[in-house]
């Protein structure tokens, strides 16, 4: 009897310390994480849905994740259960992005110079610092940190006005003023996340 009776204690008091983390593919998962899931040649698949289904989820918990398939994205709740606000957690779905507005400078004076602009350094000081943002905003916005973690493109320009001599893999352009701009002149660069 007796032996039972320590039996039961011995399993009750092991169930009650069994709400430690859970370890996958580890038997040391991190004490941060509910579960810890570790594989060098494996990942973590979630969910596939399309954006009706996505929609339909009764009650999505806050922080709900899933794989949009038609907006190919991993969709985050960011809302509340009852007010879901699914989100892209993840910049897959942006294959490129114009980079911010910049200033090259086609004076008379200019003409026949061959100048340089660096492209990622204005996308990194622009992102970076803003000049203004809505109530509740970061204050900056999340950019790539590093040059080369970009392709970089220029998808037009007025070849009678600037000649493009160089565009290296840092964002370095380099480019030399034929004749001085008018006001409808514009030049499109476009970066592209490696």
């Amino acid at each position: 009897m007796y032996k039972w009776v320590f039996s039961v204690l011995f399993i009750l008091l092991s169930i009650s310390g069994a709400h430690a983390q859970t370890g996958i593919g580890t038997l040391t998962p991190d004490a941060s994480a509910a579960l810890d899931i570790s594989s060098t040649t494996k990942g973590l698949l979630v969910p596939k849905v399309t954006t009706d289904q996505k929609n339909a989820i009764p009650t999505p918990a806050a922080g709900l994740m899933v794989f949009d398939t038609e907006e190919n994205c991993i969709s985050v709740n960011n809302g509340t259960p009852d007010v879901p606000k699914w989100e892209s957690a993840l910049l897959v779905n942006r294959k490129s992005f114009y980079m911010p507005s910049i200033n090259i400078e086609t004076s008379n004076t200019l003409v026949g110079q061959t100048r340089t602009k660096d492209l990622y350094g204005q996308y990194a000081s622009e992102f970076g610092s803003p000049k203004m943002a809505s109530d509740g905003a970061p204050a900056g916005i999340p950019f790539f940190g590093n040059a080369k973690d970009l392709h970089y493109y220029i998808t037009y320009y007025d070849e009678t006005l600037i000649q493009i001599i160089s565009l290296d893999e840092n964002g370095l352009l380099t480019y030399k003023i034929l004749k001085p701009a008018n006001f409808d002149s514009y030049i499109n660069i476009v970066f592209m996340p490696k």
